[in-house]
């Protein structure tokens, strides 16, 4: 069972995809607990921490579209390193400016919106690059793998991180993140794709080069063709933006107040802990209404937002956001297994970047709302809401036939992979 389990890692271009992305979660795992208390410690305000993250974010979403058509255009991994490079130098920026004591909140939106930039003409490729490296049935494994090394350098990064942070300041923590960017991009510079195998007799192919935008519209006739895709990124629209306005920008503020810094960093490390074993379960699973399961799995989501609001004590945060982590992973990974399943390989990466746009296009004006609505109504009755507002999501969902019936293609046997795998 282990040996199946770990199937994916005999193909070097995957272990190699593999180690950037764990490289980048170490590292990224110290980027928000350091960033949000960078601005806490200058400032004091939780607005102006919903606008330095929120820009980055807006400006993510803008070029998210572009970044999709790019990496359908050109080598996915290429792509990964260059933005690798460029995030490396905005993180070292704000690294720099926060250890100088000369950071502003001006100048960290304006950085936060580079590095936003840059990481959305990449993430698309990211996405869509696994099937081109992992053969059909070995997917939602290669998924689950991928998820669990990415969360398992999360859960060792965020206490590591809440401790660096209250020992020595956030701008250490910032600066890890840039060296890990560096680090990811040589990762992502090893990673061979393989040329798509055409049969010897075959004339070659010789197709006209379309414009960009003649590609976007492609990408979206794809994605809006499929009712249980565009249902779902709606559905997400709303709990994406709901869940990181109340988990990443209040969270911290009730953390300050009542558990601590350091126990924050372990509140969000136990949240991840649940991520690796739900990812250990999901790649397990052989569901044939897989999507259903994982939608309906994001209900628990409310949870932690619950005891944030009413009892913010540190052992109910720390196993209400287990909980939501396990269930959190059962929809990453049943969501990534079947883009990969229904929609065609040469447009993947655009219908990601759709898929993208749509779930994260609120996410900045729930970071910047949520702040003012606070004040407005206060910090309990905010996070309730917030709670209540998953669940309508989750239940939006739900109520799609499409979503509820959509069929995973459970694998009845191997497939030639695109990469020779080693005896």
């Amino acid at each position: 069972m282990m040996r199946e389990t770990l199937a994916p890692l005999r193909i070097p271009s995957f272990r190699f995809l593999l180690a950037g992305r764990t490289v980048n979660a170490l590292g990224n795992s110290f980027a928000p607990i350091a960033l949000a208390f960078a601005v806490l410690d200058l400032t004091g305000s939780a607005s102006d921490l919903g606008l330095v993250v929120g820009a980055r974010t807006l400006v993510n979403v803008i070029f998210l579209l572009f970044g999709g058509a790019l990496a359908d255009r050109l080598p996915k991994n290429l792509l990964m390193v260059g933005s690798c490079v460029a995030a490396a130098g905005t993180q070292g920026a704000i690294a720099a400016l926060v250890l100088t004591d000369t950071a502003t909140i001006p100048l960290l939106i304006a950085l936060s919106a580079v590095n936003g930039m840059v990481g959305a003409l990449a993430l698309p490729a990211s996405a869509a690059i696994v099937p081109q490296l992992v053969p059909a049935d070995l997917r939602q494994r290669a998924n689950g793998l991928g998820r669990l090394v990415f969360n398992a350098a999360a859960i060792i990064g965020a206490p590591i991180a809440g401790i660096v942070v209250a020992a020595v300041g956030p701008g250490w923590g910032i600066a890890v993140d840039a060296v890990a960017f560096l680090l990811a991009a040589v990762c992502f510079g090893l990673v061979k794709i393989p040329a798509p195998v055409r049969a010897a007799d075959a004339e070659p192919v010789v197709q006209a080069r379309s414009n960009i935008f003649t590609d976007l519209r492609v990408g979206w006739s794809a994605f809006i063709s499929r009712t249980w895709l565009w249902v779902v990124v709606a559905g997400f629209c709303v709990l994406n933006a709901t869940w990181s306005g109340a988990l990443f920008i209040l969270g911290p503020v009730i953390a300050d107040e009542t558990i601590g810094r350091r126990a924050w960093g372990f509140v969000l490390a136990a949240q991840t802990g649940g991520m690796i074993i739900g990812a250990i379960v999901a790649m397990r699973l052989r569901l044939r209404r897989l999507l259903r399961f994982g939608v309906v799995c994001c209900a628990v989501l409310a949870l932690p937002l619950l005891v944030l609001g009413i009892n913010p004590q540190l052992g109910l945060l720390l196993a209400s956001a287990f909980i939501a982590g396990v269930c959190l992973e059962q929809f990453g990974i049943a969501w990534e297994t079947t883009m990969q399943e229904h929609v065609p390989p040469d447009k993947l990466a655009r219908v990601y970047s759709y898929d993208m746009v749509g779930s994260f296009v609120v996410i900045p004006i729930g970071q910047v709302a949520v702040g003012p609505i606070s004040q407005a109504i206060g910090v309990e009755q905010t996070m309730i809401g917030a709670a209540v507002l998953i669940l309508l999501a989750v239940a939006g969902m739900t109520a799609s036939r499409d979503v509820r019936h959509l069929v995973h293609k459970l694998p009845e046997g191997g497939s030639k992979p695109m990469e020779e795998l080693p005896a």
